[in-house]
């Protein structure tokens, strides 16, 4: 049976470099599956639409990230943080806290930035987010991509720095060992 990684971009944006830079992922590796798990149509959390009724796209949601083996999230920083949106769909992800989907999945992270210092005060909020979330972070690893701009092909929406791509590879080569030997603890 294949397995499944879901790719959630943190980015809405038509020609974000996170979606890229996720994309090429899509091509690294022939063992696993990569599935699109999306997020701009997720209405903003609010406990009210729990109690009336789970919207569709939350309940879909939650059914994707369910239907995967693990997730990497691809996310730029915004305002030295998490975009709102991703923090929205981690939320619409923790509910209800008794079921969570996310709760011990196995989680990688990756983000990319014009700037200098790669998504690291973003990343940094995610894993706390995360870790509140009782999600499996892929630990001691962090894929800083900066000054991503010159690092791909707007036009063509490919990742074209060979540097990056290694890393990329041996970054998803972790993460699939992560998948594999994740500890299950209660």
């Amino acid at each position: 049976m294949t397995r499944t990684i879901g790719l959630i971009c943190g980015s809405l944006r038509e020609n974000s470099y996170n979606r890229i830079i996720a994309q090429s992922l899509t091509d690294m590796v022939d063992s696993f599956q990569f599935r699109w798990i999306e997020i701009n149509d997720l209405p903003l959390f609010n406990e009210d639409l729990e109690i009336s009724g789970v919207p569709e796209t939350v309940t879909s949601f939650n059914s994707a990230i369910q239907d995967v083996d693990g997730i990497i999230i691809v996310s730029p920083e915004y305002n030295s943080g998490i975009p709102g949106v991703l923090k929205n769909a981690l939320d619409w992800a923790s509910r209800p806290r008794e079921s969570a989907v996310l709760t011990k999945k196995p989680v990688g992270l990756i983000g990319a930035t014009p700037g200098g210092l790669g998504t690291a005060f973003a990343q940094m909020q995610i894993r706390q987010i995360l870790e509140a979330m009782q999600v499996h972070v892929l630990p001691f690893q962090k894929m800083l991509i900066s000054q991503v701009h010159k690092k791909i092909d707007s036009d063509r929406k490919v990742l074209t720095d060979d540097q990056t791509k290694r890393y990329l590879e041996r970054y998803l080569q972790q993460f699939i060992h992560w998948i594999d030997h994740t500890p299950v603890l209660d």
